[in-house]
């Protein structure tokens, strides 16, 4: 696992932030931090928290896609978090009612290496427009290391048994997700978080000025 300081400014409070597969800092960088420091978590090709935490007065968790999975699997090496968000993931990474289809996640790793060429990034977004702004700021990883990072991922989850026990206070869901599918989602989540529905593809981070903007992002479902 690596980890990238997107700002660190000795503010009182900490966003403790795990992106999903593939990504780095990069696409995240555009978001405004305020007054909060934000440390953020990637390439999960082992699991070990590879910083120790500093101490804030306050922590708040938000995690993206595969990210929700591993923060999970982690909370007991994490700070205590005044709220904890999981937006377009669920504990369940390989799931067909709960995440990503097994189909779906095979033919990802069966082809990875072509789809992280083009097609696997469009299917992150709801609208092209999104996909063009991505593309003003990409991810910087080279493709075998994401590929290393998928087998690596897919070998630690089918060797793992895992049962949820309420940790997330809330899940943020796009209506469109071509990743993990939005119904498997809302099944995951329904009584376990609120559920908060966004105009959207798998990666919402354009939807969304700030990290302050995603703690406040309350719009529930009806």
């Amino acid at each position: 696992m690596q980890y990238n300081w997107l700002n660190k400014s000795n503010n009182k409070k900490l966003i403790i932030f795990f992106c999903g597969w593939s990504f780095d800092n990069k696409p995240f960088e555009r978001l405004n931090c305020r007054d909060f420091d934000v440390l953020m978590f990637y390439d999960y090709r082992n699991h070990n928290v590879p910083i120790e935490i500093p101490q804030y007065e306050e922590y708040y968790l938000i995690t993206w896609s595969m990210g929700v999975y591993i923060a999970y699997i982690l909370r007991e090496f994490l700070p205590n978090f005044k709220e904890k968000i999981a937006i377009n993931g669920t504990p369940y990474p390989i799931d067909n009612e709960l995440g990503i289809p097994v189909r779906t996640f095979d033919l990802t790793l069966k082809y990875v290496d072509t789809g992280l060429q083009g097609k696997f990034q469009r299917n992150l977004f709801k609208v092209e427009a999104d996909y063009e702004k991505y593309l003003l700021a990409p991810v910087s990883r080279e493709i075998p290391d994401q590929a290393a990072e998928l087998l690596a991922l897919k070998d630690y989850i089918q060797n793992s048994n895992i049962s949820y026990e309420k940790f997330y206070d809330r899940a943020i869901i796009s209506d469109v997700d071509k990743i993990i599918p939005t119904k498997n989602q809302i099944n995951c989540w329904n009584d376990n978080a609120e559920i908060v529905m966004l105009d959207s593809g798998h990666f919402p981070f354009f939807s969304f000025e700030s990290w302050e903007d995603i703690l406040k992002c309350r719009q529930t479902q009806n």
